[in-house]
């Protein structure tokens, strides 16, 4: 499965008759791949498909050899040609190779294009950042919403705060041992090694995936750094679990979201709110059931809160926006999101609520923000869960 608007957009790309490259980002298991062999079934022209995570300890050297072979059929045929090369962030310093590469074929006038798939977003972005290739145009997949869950496998709202948006778990569900078995190992465990610890220099491997284990069952609560190495078995200190806590959020697992202030400094300096990209990475790690979680009011509570957080920070990225949580003293609001001068602060209660003191205290001192409360008396979570964020500015 894949989410179709991406489909269409990759198509209409493809058609344009300028050269270019085509860069998919994307969570592990999002349909990233499938996206990409469904429109080469579809696609008239010719291509050559290969993946780097079948080639151990591929180097650069493998995508000169396969660009070649791809220059070799555009010869024979003359007409465009279609090279996709998924996994590329396992090539070191890819970026580079694809550079001298294609100023050839546009020094030698021939009309290949490219399209480069790859799951980790730090990795892909810094590569981008570095390299002085302005044809390169980034498609981003993200995790699947509670619409295009519904739509495609008629699940009900409670069924996506529970397991979530990845569309390959569906037919687990049914057996729930199972499908958190599936999660945790091929999910989390293939997400934090092949695209954390193989891309990136750590050198307390045991301290990254016990802070996410810890910050996942956290999620949705606000917690001091120096307060979660207590708890740790390995030894570390803050600077190196905040950033550890990035490169997670690069991963698109597990974001520290900051507090909200018109200070910079003050949003560096506070407690994270740990925040799941997508619930299911909450669930797998519950010792509970979804049954038991949905009878447990208070718990269930947790849940949706997160769901919404998983909601808004997967938006963030295309929406421009910044997420946020406010806290002062015992005044809290759950959530802020802002955009330039626009501000809207979000409270989420799972049962009937009215304003609460944090709501209160957050507009008077920013009057000019939005303030909207979450609840079944107003607008239910049921009904966020569909909405795009950018439409509350």
């Amino acid at each position: 499965m894949y989410q179709r608007s991406h489909y269409q957009i990759l198509e209409d790309r493809i058609k344009e008759p300028r050269r270019s490259i085509h860069v998919i980002l994307g969570p592990r298991q999002v349909g990233k791949t499938t996206l990409v062999r469904q429109f080469l079934k579809n696609y008239s022209g010719a291509y050559h498909y290969v993946s780097a995570d079948a080639v151990p300890n591929a180097e650069v050297v493998w995508l000169k050899q396969q660009w070649e072979l791809a220059r070799l059929h555009y010869s024979r045929s003359k007409d465009d040609f279609l090279l996709v090369i998924d996994e590329v962030q396992k090539l070191s310093n890819w970026s580079e190779m694809v550079k001298a590469l294609w100023d050839e074929d546009t020094f030698e006038e021939r009309n290949i294009k490219v399209v480069l798939l790859g799951s980790s977003r730090l990795l892909l972005q810094r590569e981008l950042k570095y390299s002085s290739i302005s044809e390169f145009q980034t498609l981003y997949m993200n995790y699947w919403t509670f619409s295009e869950m519904q739509e495609s496998f008629q699940w009900t709202p409670e069924q996506y705060i529970w397991f979530g948006g990845y569309p390959g778990s569906v037919h687990l569900i049914e057996n729930e041992e199972r499908w958190k078995q599936y999660v945790l190992h091929s999910l989390i465990e293939s997400s934090i090694s092949k695209d954390v610890l193989m891309l990136s220099r750590i050198d307390k491997p045991m301290l990254m995936k016990q802070l996410f284990e810890l910050g996942s069952l956290y999620s949705g609560q606000i917690l001091a750094l120096n307060k979660i190495l207590g708890q740790l078995h390995d030894a570390g200190n803050t600077t190196t679990l905040s950033h550890y806590l990035n490169l997670l959020d690069s991963a698109a697992l597990l974001a520290g979201l900051q507090k909200y202030s018109q200070g910079i400094i003050r949003q560096r300096a506070s407690s994270p709110k740990f925040q799941v990209y997508n619930t299911a990475l909450l669930s797998a790690q519950s010792p509970d059931t979804f049954e038991q979680v949905r009878k447990n009011l208070p718990q269930w509570g947790r849940w949706i809160e997160s769901a919404i957080g998983a909601h808004l920070i997967n938006h963030s990225h295309e929406g421009g926006y910044q997420l946020q949580y406010w806290r002062e003293r015992n005044d809290e609001v759950d959530f802020v999101i802002s955009k330039g001068n626009r501000v809207v602060a979000l409270e989420i209660k799972s049962g009937k609520g009215r304003l609460t003191s944090g709501m209160k205290a957050f507009n008077h001192k920013y009057p000019d923000a939005k303030v909207l409360l979450i609840s079944d008396s107003s607008l239910r979570w049921q009904d966020f869960l569909k909405i795009n964020p950018l439409d509350l500015f």
